[in-house]
């Protein structure tokens, strides 16, 4: 069985940390690719071995055409490392704060035996992994109540996009922070596949791609920083239901010691997302997309000019977005 090529993401502001040293060398060992993707407040000098450090001038220098009008100061300069890692066979990304279990560097596989669920609705994929009160950032709090059950026996599934969880100091929202217990160790599960109408939040914390779904990767910038990842989860979901690709959730392989942040400054970030995840998913099911993976980079363009056209997101991303799709074929 041939090995496949990986790359591993990170955009970080950081001089290399401990989590940057574990990931270099976890990559370093393992033969993946390591990219960081710098930003403005990054520092002059970035050395760490196994690591390719891009600056924003290395990132301008770049023959994409994103490269020349993404918005600094924002997570979504990350997109730049997706394009850099296009030729891979798997796109791993994490964040500059998420420690690597050992399990982390395991071989990926695009076939999982998984609890498979198709018209679900909203699944709270937490509430497999424990018994806490708990739920994914993104997650519609008035769903919370609902209790799923797998709708099939175990399964084998091609999953493409596979989220897994994080330990300790997992991505909830802000309501969970100020009001519920951290730390939290989430128990091992069997792993879930969600299919056609079954959704759930994931995030760009522990996630691994597989190159089929490489334009799916795209992060938009004119939203919520909060936000980004989530409402990219929920397009990427919408368009995997037009290939018959479920999106994978399984046990944790990082940890995270979460980078300093003011609860209420989430709390106003993430409003945008409490107010309309539902009806953004809801508008979403209503598009008329094209099946196929030939089709993929069309409905991405149509699912931003929904987002676009509802203002959730500012048209000004509709440049970026043709952009990747340019740069990302």
């Amino acid at each position: 069985m041939s090995i496949l090529k990986k790359a591993l993401i990170i955009t970080s502001i950081a001089s290399p940390n401990e989590v940057l040293k574990a990931h270099a060398q976890g990559a370093k060992a393992n033969n993946i690719d390591f990219i960081v993707i710098g930003d403005t407040k990054s520092p002059a000098t970035f050395e760490l071995d196994g690591c390719r450090f891009l600056s924003i001038e290395d990132q301008e220098a770049l023959e994409f055409r994103l490269a020349k009008i993404l918005p600094k100061k924002h997570y979504a300069r990350k997109n730049l490392g997706y394009l850099l890692a296009k030729n891979h066979d798997v796109i791993i990304e994490t964040d500059d704060d998420n420690f690597p279990y050992e399990t982390f560097w395991n071989e990926r596989k695009r076939i999982q035996n998984a609890d498979v669920f198709n018209n679900s609705g909203w699944v709270n994929v937490y509430s497999f992994f424990s018994k806490e009160n708990i739920w994914p950032r993104g997650f519609p709090l008035h769903h919370l109540p609902n209790k799923n059950e797998p709708k099939s026996i175990i399964q084998n599934v091609s999953c493409p996009i596979q989220q897994g969880l994080a330990d300790e100091n997992p991505d909830v929202d802000a309501v969970y922070r100020m009001t519920l217990k951290l730390p939290i160790k989430f128990d091992q599960h069997n792993s879930l596949a969600l299919g056609k109408n079954a959704w759930s939040p994931f995030n760009s914390q522990n996630t691994t791609w597989f190159r089929e779904a490489f334009p799916l990767l795209y992060l938009p910038s004119y939203c919520s920083f909060r936000m980004t990842d989530i409402w990219r989860s929920f397009i990427a979901q919408r368009i995997a239901w037009t290939c018959d690709w479920p999106v994978l959730y399984h046990n944790s392989t990082v940890w995270q010691e979460r980078n300093d942040h003011s609860l209420i400054k989430d709390f106003e970030d993430e409003i945008p997302g409490y107010l309309n995840n539902e009806t953004i998913c809801k508008k979403l099911e209503d598009l008329d997309l094209a099946s196929g993976e030939r089709n993929i980079l069309a409905n991405l363009i149509r699912c931003y000019e929904m987002m676009t056209e509802n203002n959730y997101i500012g048209k000004e991303e509709m440049k970026l977005v043709e952009a990747f799709c340019e740069d990302i074929r």
